[in-house]
């Protein structure tokens, strides 16, 4: 039912075209309607930003509360799933088109940074890393828990993530991250600093993530801080 609502809700987005939205002051959230209301608003904003889909306000609202508050909505199911259909066609097809130019930025930058840096070391996988510091403790194998610090950015220099910006360091299984992580930390001992170049193949290939376009290269400086648990 809810991701029926959610799908009903964008797909009264079918006449796009871009006007201000006329946004109205939230200070406080101080009711449970209050943080529902949000809550549904921000999911869905920041699910249309993701995909760059592109909306008039105006029209968005009148559907709204069309759907909420009347029987007079001017689209019916099959004519709103038509567009939704439509839709989601345009935004797989744009996807691709920029995973497949991303791609081919992605494969030219990671030659260069092998050829024009003397200390970067690549792996068959395509995996290329640089040693910013030694440990001396002990590296883990691919079913280990491990604890690390990083810093995460994209060919352009933009920061996606930190965990040194949150202020502690992160935990996870080395079988459950993306296969660059996998691998380069098994490359790593304790204390150890790397800093990763990590092939799309490798990361999250075509898919794309949150401030993470598809077919990116994924650039982490990573300080393995210790193994937590050891199988």
């Amino acid at each position: 039912m809810m991701k029926y609502f959610f799908t009903s809700l964008i797909a009264l987005l079918l006449i796009a075209c871009g006007s201000e939205p006329q946004r109205k002051s939230v200070s406080t959230l101080s009711t449970f309607m209050d943080s529902t209301s949000y809550s549904l608003g921000a999911d869905l904003g920041e699910n249309l930003k993701r995909q760059q889909v592109e909306i008039d306000y105006d029209v968005f609202m009148a559907g709204l509360m069309d759907g909420m508050e009347t029987e007079m909505v001017k689209l019916d199911q099959g004519q709103r799933r038509a567009v939704m259909a439509s839709l989601q066609k345009s935004i797989r097809e744009k996807s691709q088109k920029e995973g497949e130019a991303n791609l081919i930025l992605a494969e030219e930058f990671l030659a260069n940074n092998r050829k024009q840096n003397a200390d970067i070391k690549e792996t068959p996988t395509g995996l290329q890393y640089r040693v910013l510091k030694e440990g001396d403790g002990a590296s883990p194998s691919k079913t280990d828990r491990v604890k690390v610090h990083y810093v995460g950015k994209l060919m352009d220099g933009s920061e996606f993530d930190s965990s040194i910006e949150r202020g502690e360091p992160t935990e996870f299984g080395l079988n459950q991250v993306i296969k660059g992580w996998t691998e380069g930390l098994q490359l790593m001992k304790v204390g150890a600093k790397y800093e990763f170049f990590i092939h799309p193949k490798i990361a999250y290939g075509q898919r794309a993530r949150p401030k993470i376009p598809a077919n990116s290269v994924l650039i982490f400086e990573v300080e393995l801080l210790d193994i937590v648990t050891k199988k």
